[in-house]
């Protein structure tokens, strides 16, 4: 019973409104006399309580002599809560985002430790709407490869490039070919995921020197940015060196060795 008191003290009403509810759930109609020793409640209080009930309409007087008391049925009670919570939690997503101050920027989070990485990555992929755009070696595919297709078969736009050699049957892949990535990058293999334009991951997923990955998760609409062009700007030299690899491999040598020298070397 006292269970049931709390979980209706979380709808708003107090401990001697829930217990006198309860006790002419009992015994109906009762006086108030009555319902003072079912619910266990001081008859001082049990008026007053009485009162505020019938103002809330969960118990109707019986307008005789002597007055008594009958509860509205459980179900009409938990039916009109249900509906008021539903047109408040509305109401919220409505109203809430208008909130915001002007100055106000979405946060960026470190997400700490492989579980908690692979576990937040699965979230934003089930969570998505439109499209998904993710930058990724096989490590990480095999844990996320059934919900990007999950999310391929629901009609969601995906493209993917992969830095290492994996089998991928769906979505739009972009393969780096002829060259190892993780050479290139000192501190590990690193993982860049956006969903719908809104939301991002990226980071080194599994570092080389430690066994402490972390990445970084934002909604900050200017990181995502930053996040999903790093891709879409892999996925335009990807293609062209697809389409183009003899000028290419004749300018800038096997696996585009002059440039990267060029860029990446002081």
């Amino acid at each position: 019973m006292d269970e049931i008191v709390e979980k209706l003290k979380e709808l708003g009403l107090n401990e001697y409104q829930s217990k006198v509810y309860i006790a002419l759930l009992k015994k109906y109609p009762a006086t108030g006399y009555e319902i003072s020793k079912l619910a266990n409640i001081p008859q001082s209080r049990t008026y007053d309580t009485l009162k505020a009930l019938e103002n809330l309409h969960i118990v109707i007087p019986s307008g005789t002599k002597p007055l008594t008391y009958t509860p509205i049925k459980p179900k009409e009670l938990t039916k009109r809560y249900k509906r008021k919570i539903e047109s408040t939690i509305d109401f919220l997503d409505k109203k809430l985002p208008d909130v915001k101050e002007e100055t106000y920027t979405e946060p960026i989070l470190t997400i700490s430790g492989r579980t908690k990485i692979v576990d937040k990555s699965i979230e934003l992929i089930k969570g998505a709407k439109k499209n998904i755009y993710i930058s990724l070696f096989a490590q990480d595919f095999k844990y996320l490869e059934q919900h990007l297709l999950d999310a391929y078969n629901r009609g969601l736009d995906v493209k993917i490039v992969k830095y290492d050699r994996f089998v991928c049957n769906f979505g739009a892949v972009f393969e780096h070919s002829g060259i190892s990535m993780h050479e290139h990058y000192k501190y590990g293999k690193f993982l860049f995921l956006t969903i719908d334009d809104n939301e991002g991951i990226f980071g080194i997923s599994d570092p080389i020197k430690n066994n402490h990955p972390e990445v970084i998760w934002t909604k900050n609409s200017e990181i995502v940015f930053l996040i999903k062009a790093f891709s879409v700007n892999d996925m335009y030299m990807i293609d062209i060196e697809d389409n183009f690899p003899e000028q290419l491999r004749y300018f800038y040598g096997a696996g585009l060795k002059r440039l990267r020298d060029k860029v990446l070397k002081p």
